[in-house]
């Protein structure tokens, strides 16, 4: 009977110790599941609504370029009025969505919501502003063209320009004051009117570059049947019927002269947009002020001289290349030669000043800006992706000059600037990357940084016989407070300590409040005029391939390896990319210069 019980309860010690285990681990597995549960239940919608809007905007994307490469056949089923109408829906519906958006922070005007001070700062939308004007100019070129030949063009070619120039106008407004706005309401509708107006912005630039592309392949063709090389046919760019209007040769000339403007502006605001598709539900930081320097300096002076010393002998180059290249075939190697030449002399420049701008970082050692910003993170993505266009160029340049058969002049001068070329993307991508991810030291980080920082006080030699006492004398163990300023930040909330701090830096001698300013010190005056230069240098790359200087379409080395249809294909995605890249490199270094 004993040793029944004694059984008995070592069978109830073992199952109540094992049902409280298990009890305790079922309350931990329910405590995992709430947790994962909960963590699921709060990202989960906002990526659900990333991914969605993200595919809707990528198909709508791939409907348009469909689009566009069954108008590019020869004979096409799908006509150009059809491509213009499906843009001019996208449209409408961007115009509807924004002043849906606009109501609605209209309504909610008490509450204003949450802005990144990173996003679209003044100048770039000043810079959008004035690209969107040379785009108006373009549309009402084109309506000014629709109504001389309105007897027998389509009235999609009338409806088209004056609702992008609705659009354009629209857009600018909405640039000016909402891109900065961190979504925070209706967060999966807005991602998808955001995401729209992304890939409508993408669409419109992909159509301006390809008509701007193939205006310039029926001009090379042209060049190419009047000097014999070819018998090409190339197709009328006019309508069949007769203008009413003598202003039509001339809108219809000055189009291509202002399409370049109108696919960076395109380009630009799509990236803006994606950046403002980013923030949406996004949690931000503090974002004290950025400090930054001043803009003008008495050492700025050599970067700007050279800059348009470039700038002006760029658009000599074209003026003269756009001339010659048209006649004989001794001018036109010599046209070619004499744009090598100067993309040598150029390119070689460029490289050396970003090396040098590397060279002072590293000598420099500013501490890293590691605070998130998804504009910064855009810039670095773009420009490491536009430079695959022209890397592509360069280095079947160097395949044609190795293995081309014919052996011009300038065969030798285009294989240097190509390299010089791939060369100089990579060391400016590093000094605008370097740049944009380097923040500069506050005073008591370049104190403790500094490498003359040492307890004792050593005069300097300037301050043995000056009149002037120093700012902090040696620490003695008395710390004399009457040569320490008071903080205006920490004091603002009190008006007594805030007019109190303001008469005391009125009261400070003049020697003291020019020495406590930031002076700024030679490295950084060197890093803005390679700022400055290689901004201007840019500009100057640009202009040459916008407005047809165009050596790859001209120089016959790559045509003679590659075939016409394939080089000429390669020509038509890589050239755009290479534009791309020289406008973004423009904003990037004015932000840098900016930065500094």
């Amino acid at each position: 009977m004993v040793e029944h019980n004694m059984l008995d309860v070592k069978f109830l010690n073992k199952y109540c110790a094992s049902s409280s285990s298990s009890s305790s681990s079922s309350d931990r597995e329910k405590k995992i599941l709430s947790t994962l549960k909960g963590s699921l239940g709060k990202k989960y919608p906002q990526k659900n609504g990333e991914v969605l809007s993200a595919q809707y905007g990528i198909n709508l994307l791939l409907i348009g370029v469909s689009l566009m490469l069954a108008l590019s056949y020869q004979r096409p089923s799908v006509t150009e009025e059809i491509l213009l109408a499906f843009l001019t829906a996208l449209m409408l519906v961007q115009l509807l969505w924004m002043l849906c958006y606009i109501v609605r922070r209209e309504q909610r005007r008490s509450l204003p919501p949450e802005r990144d001070a990173n996003t679209a700062t003044s100048w770039i939308r000043g810079g959008l502003t004035m690209l969107a004007m040379l785009s108006l100019i373009m549309d009402a070129f084109r309506i000014g063209n629709f109504v001389g030949y309105q007897a027998c063009v389509s009235p999609m070619l009338g409806v088209y320009p004056a609702v992008h120039a609705l659009h354009t106008i629209s857009q600018v407004h909405f640039l000016w004051f909402h891109i900065k706005d961190v979504i925070k309401r209706y967060e999966t509708f807005e991602r998808f009117g955001v995401i729209h107006a992304v890939f409508t912005n993408l669409l419109l630039w992909s159509n301006a570059v390809m008509t701007e592309a193939e205006h310039a392949l029926n001009d090379h063709k042209k060049r190419l049947a009047a000097l014999g090389y070819f018998n090409f046919t190339v197709d009328p760019e006019q309508p069949a019927c007769n203008c009413t209007s003598s202003a039509c040769s001339m809108f219809s000339s000055s189009l291509y002269y202002l399409c370049p403007f109108n696919i960076e502006y395109h380009i630009f605001v799509s990236a803006l947009l994606f950046v403002m598709w980013k923030n949406i539900g996004r949690t931000l930081e503090h974002q004290s002020p950025e400090k930054h320097g001043s803009v003008g300096g008495s050492c700025l002076l050599l970067g700007p001289m050279l800059g348009l010393l470039a700038l002006a002998s760029s658009i000599t180059v074209l003026v003269i290349y756009i001339i010659h290249v048209e006649e004989t075939a001794e001018a036109r190697a010599s046209a070619i030669s004499m744009f090598y030449t100067f993309g040598i002399v150029i390119l070689a420049c460029m490289s050396v000043a970003g090396a040098a701008g590397l060279l002072i970082y590293r000598v420099e050692n500013w501490p890293m800006d590691t605070a998130a910003n998804p504009a910064r993170t855009l810039d670095a993505k773009l420009l490491l992706a536009s430079s695959v266009g022209a890397w592509l160029l360069c280095w079947c340049s160097v395949v044609a000059v190795c293995w081309a058969q014919p052996s011009p002049t300038y065969r030798w001068s285009n294989l240097a600037y190509a390299l010089l070329l791939v060369l100089e993307k990579c060391v400016q991508n590093l000094f605008i990357v370097e740049s944009l991810y380097r923040r500069r030291r506050e005073p008591d980080e370049c104190s403790a940084h500094s490498p003359s920082h040492t307890p004792t006080h050593s005069p300097a030699p300037g301050e043995i016989f000056s009149v002037t006492v120093p700012i902090a004398p040696p620490y003695d163990g008395i710390v004399n407070h009457a040569y320490e300023m008071p903080d205006c930040r920490v004091m603002e909330k009190s008006q007594t300590n805030r007019h109190a701090c303001s008469s005391n830096q009125r009261n400070m001698p003049l020697s003291l409040r020019h020495r406590t300013q930031d002076t700024p010190s030679w490295k950084r005056q060197v890093l803005k005029n390679i700022a400055i230069f290689l901004f201007m240098c840019n500009i100057s790359l640009w202009v040459l391939p916008a407005f047809g200087c165009r050596p790859q379409f001209d120089n016959g080395l790559e045509e003679a390896v590659y075939g016409f249809s394939t080089w000429s294909t390669v020509l038509n995605f890589a050239l755009p990319m290479s534009l791309c890249y020289r406008m973004h490199s423009v904003a990037a270094l004015f932000e840098v210069f900016h930065k500094i």
